[in-house]
């Protein structure tokens, strides 16, 4: 008998059970990959990101309108006082204001408090003008006005008052308000010079005048400064009357101070103060 011919002819590559194990196995692989990737990007908001917007200086019912536009949640977490700033607005804000979050994301806000904090007056009678400033500090009130009456000493606390009338020690009294406060001026002691402020900040530059025994006149921000946090942030740029070592004014002159967040303005003035300054060379 004639023997058929077994022989099977060879398989191709693609038609063995290993390459298509193995085939399979990767389409599963890259499949389930596919799958958790969407779903990664439906619960993370992948390049769904969103600016946050800027709270500060609002009320908290207007936070709310504007959060709920933009799909973010609120949280009140703490309360400072801010005696410039309206009860029950927003100071500060986490995550800050440009900052770049996921849709729901919660706000932390810090309010101004509802409620004043109270202070106590002291007894500044027959303190310098510095040991006043201190006590006052230490009670969390401020210097309101410096009033010069003919003494036979300069700078020490005569009287202490609050809007024109005299305020006894131990009163209860909002924080951070300002106590005026009436000082001897010896007439041989009583001329000061204006201090070169530009480039500080308000509550600094109000310091240095009133460390030269001058009062804060005027305070005018220009159109930069949009909101509370905006004042904080601007410096002097321009002065009057003019910095100068040579014209004394009297002790408790005002001073009137404009205030900037544009850097240029504070360039562009102080270039013209050094071009008045300069002496021509014969």
């Amino acid at each position: 008998m004639t023997k058929k011919n077994t022989k099977r002819l060879p398989e191709k590559w693609y038609q063995s059970w290993v390459v298509r194990n193995l085939l399979t196995a990767a389409i599963i692989a890259i499949l389930f990959l596919l799958v958790v990737t969407i779903f990664l990007n439906i619960i993370t908001r992948h390049n769904r990101e969103q600016i946050v917007p800027d709270l500060t200086n609002c009320s908290v019912e207007q936070a709310e309108k504007i959060a709920a536009e933009h799909h973010l949640r609120l949280e009140v977490t703490d309360s400072v006082y801010v005696k410039r700033m309206p009860r029950g607005h927003i100071t500060r804000q986490r995550p800050e204001p440009g900052s770049a979050v996921k849709k729901n994301r919660m706000i932390r806000l810090t309010i101004n408090s509802v409620m004043p904090r109270l202070s106590t007056v002291p007894d500044l009678i027959g303190y310098s003008l510095r040991q006043a400033r201190t006590e006052l500090q230490a009670e969390g009130l401020t210097v309101g006005k410096l009033i010069y009456v003919p003494d036979i000493a300069s700078n020490n606390v005569l009287a202490q008052q609050l809007r024109g009338q005299d305020i006894a020690p131990e009163t209860k009294i909002e924080s951070e308000t300002a106590i005026d406060l009436i000082l001897g001026m010896n007439n041989e002691d009583r001329m000061t010079y204006v201090p070169n402020v530009r480039g500080y900040r308000f509550q600094a530059a109000k310091d240095l005048l009133m460390d030269s025994f001058l009062n804060l006149g005027q305070t005018i921000f220009d159109e930069t400064v949009m909101n509370y946090n905006d004042s904080l942030n601007a410096v002097v740029y321009r002065i009057t009357p003019q910095p100068c070592d040579t014209l004394p004014l009297v002790m408790g002159t005002p001073v009137r101070i404009e205030l900037t967040l544009d850097p240029e303005k504070l360039k562009q003035q102080e270039e013209s103060r050094k071009q008045t300054n300069e002496i021509p060379t014969l």
